[in-house]
């Protein structure tokens, strides 16, 4: 058999141990957030059938699906997000409570040019809230998104909310009434943030005849405050009860202590078709140009196409992938080497059993621990694995210890060695790592 090369498609990545921990820690911190807001987990296949994923995202996205002709000669893709699978999932089981609160932690796949934290393969994090129309659904999850990135220790950030309501009522005020034209014209706005305006009225001028008092009211607008709108700027009718609801969100988040982290921003339009009214997309402030980290809003249509009539829902979704890229870049999450809190060592043949013993006392007591697997290899080298192991203590199961009923236990950072009986020993290590 010939050598193969070792090698990952573009755009996917390993994720080596020092790394996956960190990453395993966010992942942690994200569900527990999730949890402690009364939200349930969902799994659903990472395959679909690809008529379940089409025309839901517009034509750009769905030019990114890995789609495919499997054994069987289905059309199947993988999944682009996990709102569309919780759409079926929801019009395959009727009888979900409702409203239906459920959370979802998995990777999605999309064939777009991998760029500075944009990856072809990563994990979302969402929670959704499926069955009412309630505007206080939206805020808790605008809420939900922002205790999550508090818990994980990023303060500088904005979350940036509009409504959709308001950019039809601008879209109607500038004539552009035809539905397709409307989302063309909103996935390009959606750019904003990473292209500039220059960029994005060029890709306009090329699908969109406006004026060019037209493109003025729009960059006026796309620029603006929310107090400046009004019938001159958009058709009333259509953007005041997203007016309305931009202001009682940042009244709420007034009341619960989150309005300094969100930002009314009427530029914000989210590229998916799917949209209704809420949007919001969350930006690191020490990173402007890194894109956005954590988005969603309301999708009041998208459930209706797998169901009997419409079903209001809403939700958020954090890339955790990027949010771990960028705090890399700001430094603030490093490698993490401890893969366990004792390093337990075998001095020789006779002692191992002894070893062993030790180490399974250690496990369950809930201490992660390490076992050496080379008996009688010396001891300053079964020390060097213990510091490379990153484990803060060491524990000693010789000869003497064993004829004792005793263990040594070495504190790696002070150097200190305490001679104890295994359950001393448990309780010693549980306390110093509990104040740590």
């Amino acid at each position: 058999m010939s050598r193969v090369t070792p090698r990952v498609l573009k755009g996917f990545r390993d994720y080596l141990p020092d790394l996956m921990v960190s990453r395993e820690r966010m992942l942690s911190v994200v569900t527990s957030v999730f949890e402690s807001f009364g939200f349930t987990p969902l799994a659903t296949p990472a395959l679909e059938y690809t008529e379940i994923l089409t025309g839901k995202y517009g034509t750009e996205g769905d030019k990114l699906l890995y789609r495919f002709e499997d054994n069987g000669g289905r059309d199947v893709s993988l999944r682009y997000d996990l709102t569309v699978p919780l759409a079926r999932v929801v019009g395959q089981n009727a009888n979900l409570p409702r409203p239906f609160r459920r959370y979802q932690v998995a990777p999605v796949w999309r064939a777009e040019k991998p760029a500075r934290g944009r990856f072809r393969e990563f994990v979302q994090c969402d929670v959704d809230i499926v069955g009412t129309g309630s505007l206080l659904a939206d805020f808790e999850c605008m809420q939900v998104g922002v205790s999550v990135l508090r818990e994980l220790g990023v303060h500088d950030f904005e979350m940036r909310i509009n409504d959709r309501r308001v950019l039809d009522g601008l879209m109607s005020r500038l004539g552009i009434l035809d539905e397709k034209m409307k989302q063309e014209v909103l996935r390009s706005v959606d750019k904003l943030p990473k292209i500039g305006w220059d960029k994005v009225k060029v890709e306009l001028e090329a699908k969109l005849d406006l004026s060019d008092d037209g493109y003025t009211a729009l960059h006026t607008f796309l620029h603006g405050n929310l107090a400046d709108v009004d019938e001159s700027v958009v058709d009333m009718e259509i953007a005041a009860p997203g007016i309305e609801a931009l202001n009682q969100l940042m009244t709420w988040a007034k009341s619960v202590g989150i309005h300094e982290q969100l930002v009314i921003d009427l530029s914000i339009a989210r590229g998916l078709d799917y949209y209704t009214s809420t949007i919001y997309e969350t930006f690191l402030g020490a990173l402007p140009g890194f894109g956005s980290v954590m988005s969603g809003g309301r999708y009041d249509d998208l459930l209706g196409l797998f169901s009997k009539g419409d079903i209001p829902a809403v939700g958020i979704s954090l890339g955790v992938d990027r949010l771990l890229a960028g705090l890399i870049e700001l430094d603030l999450v490093g490698s993490e080497h401890a893969d366990s809190d004792v390093f337990v060592t075998v001095f020789d043949e006779d002692t191992t059993e002894y070893a062993m013993q030790v180490a399974t006392a250690f496990r369950r007591g809930g201490i992660r621990t390490r076992l050496h697997l080379e008996a009688g290899q010396k001891m300053g080298k079964q020390f060097k694995a213990a510091a490379r192991s990153g484990a803060p203590f060491v524990v000693v199961a010789g000869p003497g210890e064993q004829e004792q009923q005793v263990v040594r236990v070495k504190d790696m950072e002070t150097g200190e060695q305490s001679e104890v009986s295994v359950d001393q020993a448990i309780d010693f290590v549980r306390s110093k790592l509990e104040s740590k």
